[in-house]
């Protein structure tokens, strides 16, 4: 056993085996971690806020005399704080109007292009391809896999008969796919307790 000599190393274990303590029941050093973190994690992401987003898109504009270029964001930014006054609060919606709307449409425009898109383009395989029949019968369980799960979302029509068959068919393939993203989620988690363990082990005591 080599203990480390760093006390950020210390600090490191302290926390990760806080956290840990949770595994037998709730207690004060699991509190005194996890309060920590929420407040590291808040302060972190206020600077972010600030270095990255208000900092250089509205005050450095401001300071070298360009405010016209920003007067627009500053006037919603002064009408978002409005909320904090009782007697003016509700000019604060037409900011918080504006910010949803734009936000939603840019989730929209974002989820077309990121996702709905490349999954369409993703559908248009060939069928049959010479030479490759594994690269066929995975195209046929994409193409089919795609339309029969696009059946079962299909409420217009009564599930039952040659349509009900290919909507149950596509239940197996949501299923699959639950199954498999529920794998992956729980491979991240392994990861990521392993990569813990081999700090304790490694960098903390030394054993490895």
């Amino acid at each position: 056993m080599h203990l480390s000599t760093s006390i950020w190393v210390w600090v490191a274990a302290f926390f990760t085996l806080a956290i840990f303590s949770f595994l037998y029941k709730d207690n004060p050093f699991y509190k005194f971690a996890e309060s920590v973190f929420v407040g590291s994690s808040a302060a972190f992401a206020f600077l972010n806020l600030w270095f990255f987003d208000v900092k250089p898109k509205l005050w450095d504009p401001i300071a070298s005399g360009n405010i016209l270029a920003v007067i627009v964001p500053l006037i919603l930014s002064i009408l978002m704080l409005t909320r904090f006054i009782p007697q003016i609060r509700w000019l604060s919606r037409w900011a918080i109007a504006f910010a949803v709307g734009m936000g939603a449409g840019l989730g929209i425009l974002g989820m077309l292009n990121g996702y709905l898109v490349p999954q369409l383009k993703g559908t248009f395989l060939p069928l049959w391809v010479s030479g490759g029949l594994a690269t066929t019968v995975n195209n046929w369980f994409l193409v089919f896999g795609t339309v029969f799960t696009i059946t079962y979302f299909y409420f217009s029509k009564p599930i039952k008969g040659k349509f009900g068959a290919a909507a149950k068919i596509g239940i197996v393939f949501i299923m699959v796919a639950f199954g498999a993203s529920f794998g992956y989620t729980i491979m991240a988690r392994v990861s990521l307790l392993i990569g813990r363990i081999y700090f304790l082990l490694h960098s903390w005591l030394g054993l490895i």
